[in-house]
């Protein structure tokens, strides 16, 4: 044999041997398993171990699935409660494969895994919802009510009612009765929640006019009592207004009294002292305040305003 011919046929030999040995070798990591099939079928029980493995090359083949938590959340789904009230409820849930040679023979891969999910999860939440009051699928304790979404959904009157069981609890049932199903498809879940609770469109119109009409009746009370209080306030400004001038007024009165008094005091001294010459003054100042240019008037000659003019021989 020529020895391009021998280095030829082993070029070809060593590439087939290349082909053979990746094809027999597969790698598990941490964050996946296998299952080997020969010919569809498993052929053993799951690979889980990381680290590098070794198939029967072309025969066998590698199935390869994850060994981490995975997401599922339902589309929303509209669920009469026990109190006949409509409500789309959305749920989600945490699951993982726990067996996956059953996982392999019952779903097949993650698509046919989450429409096993679909069925059993949101069969579980529809038959518990049912069973149920709305108060008791929007609250999970009877603390305080405090106005926010969830309340938005609940009559005035539910609101002071005291829950029994609760959305959290509610949450448990479902897991664990679902958690009874999914074995039988080599899945495990963990924590289903429900994650969203709303009303049907319709519902929601007559919840929302409700919602409003209760604001403005709310409003309307707080408004009737600010009026109530502002003409209070106005009626108590008034009362001490009005105390406020007649003690002015009574004060002045008084002061003006006094000075009335006091006044007529000196009056009486200065009279005393000389009631002719008081007379004069008095008379000087009925002339200043009475005569003016513009003043007529007409007296007799022997009037007693004119008694001083007389007496002083002014003509």
């Amino acid at each position: 044999m020529k020895p391009q011919t021998r280095n030829a046929l082993f070029i070809v030999g060593a590439v087939l041997l290349l082909f053979v040995l990746l094809d027999a070798i597969y790698i598990v990591t941490e964050t996946n398993q296998v299952i080997i099939t020969q010919f569809g079928e498993p052929r053993g029980g799951a690979v889980t171990k990381p680290g590098v493995h070794f198939k029967t090359p072309f025969i066998q083949k590698t199935n390869f699935f994850e060994k981490r938590w995975l997401e599922w959340d339902s589309d929303p789904t509209q669920i009469p409660t026990r109190d006949k009230k409509y409500i789309w409820v959305e749920t989600y849930c945490r699951w993982r494969i726990s067996d996956p040679l059953v996982y392999f023979q019952r779903v097949g891969d993650e698509r046919g895994a989450q429409s096993r999910l679909d069925d059993i999860v949101d069969g579980v939440t529809r038959n518990m919802i049912a069973k149920y009051d709305l108060i008791e699928i929007v609250r999970s304790s009877n603390r305080a009510f405090e106005i926010s979404e969830d309340a938005s959904m609940l009559d005035i009157s539910e609101v002071a009612t005291k829950i029994q069981t609760g959305r959290e609890k509610i949450s448990q049932t479902i897991l664990a009765e679902a958690d009874k199903i999914t074995p039988q498809f080599g899945v495990e879940i963990r924590d289903v929640r429900i994650k969203r609770v709303n009303y049907v469109d319709e519902v929601q119109r007559k919840v929302f006019d409700r919602m409003i009409a209760e604001r403005q009746r709310i409003a309307s009370k707080y408004r009737s009592e600010g009026d109530g209080k502002s003409a209070e306030i106005r009626g108590q400004k008034e009362r001490e207004l009005k105390k406020i001038q007649s003690e002015a007024y009574r004060k002045a009165q008084e002061i003006k009294g006094k000075a009335d008094a006091e006044s007529t005091k000196i009056y009486a001294l200065a009279y005393n002292l000389d009631p002719e010459f008081y007379q004069f003054m008095k008379s000087l100042d009925s002339y200043k305040t009475s005569l003016t240019k513009e003043t007529w008037m007409f007296l007799s000659t022997d009037s007693e305003f004119l008694k001083y003019l007389k007496d002083s021989g002014i003509r």
